[in-house]
């Protein structure tokens, strides 16, 4: 039976960033499904604070739709999608950084319905937290490191992560540009930060890679090499614990030569690999 590809996007972000390469698959034959994540896509949270002329004031203060919102949540609402694909074929689960996590509690869950689980340059946490990942010399490089001017709200008192994609300020957004974009044009870059919505939930969740369950999913992690807010070395760290967790299940890795997320505006390589694995 032909497979769904079901997509789980990463932070700040939504279904439509899937849309390219969703084109692509579609141009070789296969089905694909672009998740909204709970608070996400035409859900989420805008402002007229957030508008132009920004009032910064204002938006650090204003009420967001993913205060208290929580992983749990996250992982059921695409449990419940995954269920009710898979009873039309396979299921190819994929997911892009932050989204990673959201894959591994699905995979703890319902292995039984998932065919694969893909990792692009994903959060994949076997032997820590993603806090704690976070935290340790893998990641010690990350570009994201340089661009904590992006957050325009206390985290604490807002419940919520609120990111000001619209700044002006160009010291950070050739920060952002690096952490992101750094092998796109600048015309690219501006295009993907006007995807990019500005809450994001505080809860990436502690959940670990379960190997009686999540551990039984063949699955595959594409490297990408120039990802300068995913160490390469933090992405090798996820494959080789992963591997020592589920040695009869070793993971399939490929490379793609992109940054963060370059390979979604230009996805025709990440889509030949994709239509590979059904």
């Amino acid at each position: 039976m032909t497979p769904t590809y079901v997509f789980v996007h990463g932070s700040n972000s939504n279904s439509f960033t899937w849309g390219p390469l969703q084109r692509e698959l579609a141009l070789l034959g296969h089905r694909t499904l672009a998740v909204d994540l709970p608070g996400h896509g035409f859900d989420a949270g805008f402002h007229a604070a957030y508008q132009a002329p920004q009032d910064i004031e204002a938006l650090a203060t204003a009420p967001s739709k993913l205060a208290g919102a929580t992983y749990a949540e996250t992982v059921e609402h695409v449990v419940d999608v995954v269920r009710k694909v898979a009873e039309h074929g396979p299921v190819i689960l994929v997911g892009h950084s932050r989204g990673g996590a959201t894959l591994t509690g699905v995979g703890n869950v319902i292995p039984e319905l998932i065919d694969r689980i893909v990792y692009i340059s994903a959060w994949c946490c076997v032997d820590l937290t993603l806090g704690e990942y976070m935290q340790g010399p893998e990641n010690a490089s990350s570009a994201l490191n340089d661009v904590g001017a992006v957050v325009v709200a206390d985290p604490a008192a807002l419940g919520a992560l609120r990111m000001n994609w619209r700044t002006a300020d160009p010291t950070l957004l050739a920060a952002l540009k690096t952490a992101m974009l750094e092998d796109g044009t600048e015309q690219e870059f501006f295009a993907y930060l006007n995807t990019l919505e500005p809450d994001e939930s505080l809860d990436a969740g502690t959940e670990r890679a379960d190997a009686a369950t999540w551990g039984r999913i063949p699955r595959t992690y594409i490297r990408l090499t120039e990802d300068l807010s995913m160490p390469i070395a933090l992405q090798d760290r996820f494959i080789k614990e992963a591997d020592a967790l589920t040695p009869d299940n070793p993971t399939d890795v490929r490379s793609l030569e992109s940054s963060h997320v370059g390979f979604l505006m230009h996805p025709r390589e990440a889509a030949t690999i994709l239509s590979g694995l059904a």
